[in-house]
């Protein structure tokens, strides 16, 4: 199975919605690494985003200097989006919610909802989607809902078990990655984590070869249905 994903020629983006201004070691950084690493074992081509390195404004706009932004770097980052058959989102819990710098990055892939492929379909359908999530309270599955939801309402598919995370105990703490005072880092030899960081990594890249010639277009071609073709579920001549 690794050469089949090796020979499909995959990409994959991971994006870093941590609150930390530049690319250092974050906490949900460690964790994106963790699942990025299988992957590009495994012959995936991988590349990090850390959105806040980036002027990325919010807002539902491809581009939002169009209203009344003076910079924005979306576009450039689209570039990189679009061309990734896999798509991670990263996420740091706060108040058990995603950062609100992911809820930009939801935002600016919302704008992108309009663009269509040659299939007339969501420019995002054929392209698989999960999240990583760090706190040290509760809130993984809670935050996974809210991502997964999103990225399937906007095209891309959700394979099973697609998100994984590693909180610490309720209230402040260590957090993923810190130092345990016994030589080793808080959350590594945490085994529901390894094991739900394998299966979202292993999952997401069969799914993407699955999908490498995308969805098949009946019933969901967007053009058709802007064009007056009748698709609708008691049409007899579309049902048959």
């Amino acid at each position: 199975m690794t050469d089949t994903i090796r020979d499909a020629g995959l990409r994959a983006l991971f994006v870093n919605t941590s609150l930390k201004r530049a690319a250092e070691e974050s906490h949900t950084k460690l964790l994106l690494n963790a699942a990025a690493n299988i992957m590009a074992d495994a012959g995936v081509a991988v590349e990090h985003v850390h959105l806040l390195e980036h002027q990325v404004p919010p807002g539902v706009y491809p581009d939002m200097t169009a209203h009344g932004w003076d910079r924005d770097d979306w576009p450039e980052l689209w570039d990189r989006v679009h061309a990734a058959q896999i798509l991670v989102v990263g996420t740091p819990l706060w108040l058990g919610e995603e950062s609100s710098v992911c809820r930009v990055l939801i935002e600016r892939l919302y704008a992108m909802s309009g663009v269509l492929n040659d299939r007339g379909q969501s420019v995002f359908y054929g392209k698989v989607g999960g999240c990583v999530v760090t706190g040290n309270e509760d809130g993984i599955k809670h935050a996974a809902m809210t991502l997964t939801y999103a990225l399937s309402h906007l095209g891309y598919t959700i394979p099973p078990q697609a998100d994984c995370g590693w909180i610490g105990e309720a209230g402040p703490g260590p957090s993923y990655g810190d130092d345990d005072g016994q030589g080793g880092r808080v959350g590594f030899d945490n085994a529901f984590t390894r094991r739900n960081t394998t299966i979202m990594a292993w999952n997401l890249m069969h799914l993407a070869v699955l999908l490498k010639d995308g969805i098949p277009n009946r019933g969901n071609d967007r053009r058709a249905l802007e064009a007056g073709v009748d698709l609708s579920h008691d049409n007899p001549e579309y049902r048959a």
